[in-house]
């Protein structure tokens, strides 16, 4: 294996024995958070997947290391350090790794790193995509490209609410990206349950969307499934007032002239501000409620895959 790639020896042995394991991203720890919540929510999420019967694997950059399988320290480390840590997509891994710099994974560099330690199911919060006026920034989350190319499997509450959902949607299915609903026909909202889109097809059981990426696998064809899961109904917002929230975070952000991929962070810590916080608590919900379902997914389909 390259110098520039670990595996802790657990996810190793537990995807060498094809036993069940769920990828986790590291810049909701670093960008998404604030210090000490990110650490307790990222190891509440590494819990939640335990008790399910599955393996987390938290990735990030350590010391210029693409690492799947953080300890409970180098968590720690990356929630203090915070926004130090820098943000990496598919464009800054080499350079990252090359300086032997820390980095914190995006969905992107997540499933790349999965990809690489052969974990096929992914948990997050909400995947980057189409940002709102991209029809002249060309503003476009390389979350999406990935998803069009690298064969993990995302696990999510939709796009992130602040984006341009719709344009979202139309840029995935030109990219060929297969958008499920787990137990609904519409595509969730990150913070609501409901967008008034629809997915591609509604999937009701862990079983039967194990029973898809294993079809996809055999097929030979390149890329991951979405699978959007909303939000528990009980930790749902209110829509009126977290679309006026972001629709000022949005016009605060073009005011200080933020742009790139520092929009989406200062986006959902703007929006966390204006809610009293209550976006913070759902967004924390929805994850954990991503991660069970993915747990459940990675036990079906590793059942698939003794059973081959």
């Amino acid at each position: 294996m390259k110098a520039e790639f670990k595996a802790s020896e657990e996810v190793k042995y537990a995807v060498s024995q094809g036993k069940p394991v769920v990828a986790l991203e590291s810049t909701i720890i670093s960008h998404g958070m604030p210090y000490p919540k990110n650490v307790e929510t990222a190891l509440e999420v590494e819990k939640i997947i335990r008790d399910k019967g599955a393996v987390p694997a938290t990735t990030a950059i350590i010391g210029g290391v693409l690492t799947a399988g953080l300890s409970k320290d180098e968590i720690e480390y990356l929630g203090k350090e915070g926004q130090k840590v820098t943000k990496v997509s598919r464009r800054d891994i080499p350079v990252i790794c090359a300086r032997k710099m820390d980095g914190a994974s995006t969905v992107a560099t997540t499933m790349i790193i999965a990809n690489m330690a052969g974990i096929k199911i992914f948990a997050t919060g909400g995947i980057g995509g189409v940002h709102r006026g991209a029809e002249t920034t060309f503003d476009i989350s390389a979350d999406l490209e990935e998803l069009a190319q690298t064969p993990v499997n995302v696990v999510c509450a939709g796009a992130k609410a602040i984006l341009d959902l719709p344009l979202t949607l139309e840029y995935l299915e030109t990219r060929g990206v297969t958008v499920l609903g787990y137990q609904t026909d519409e595509l969730p909202a990150f913070y609501t349950r409901k967008s008034g889109l629809s997915v591609d097809y509604r999937v009701d059981t862990a079983k039967e969307l194990a029973q898809l990426i294993r079809t996809k696998e055999t097929l030979g064809l390149k890329g991951g499934y979405l699978i959007t899961n909303p939000i528990p109904e009980e930790y749902s917002m209110d829509p009126d007032v977290i679309q006026k929230a972001i629709d000022q975070a949005i016009e605060e952000s073009k005011a200080q002239g933020i742009k790139g991929k520092a929009t989406t962070p200062f986006l959902l810590a703007r929006v966390a501000e204006l809610t009293g916080g209550d976006s913070l608590a759902s967004n924390i919900r929805l994850v954990y409620n991503n991660a069970a379902l993915a747990a459940e997914m990675a036990v079906e389909y590793s059942n698939l895959l003794q059973n081959c």
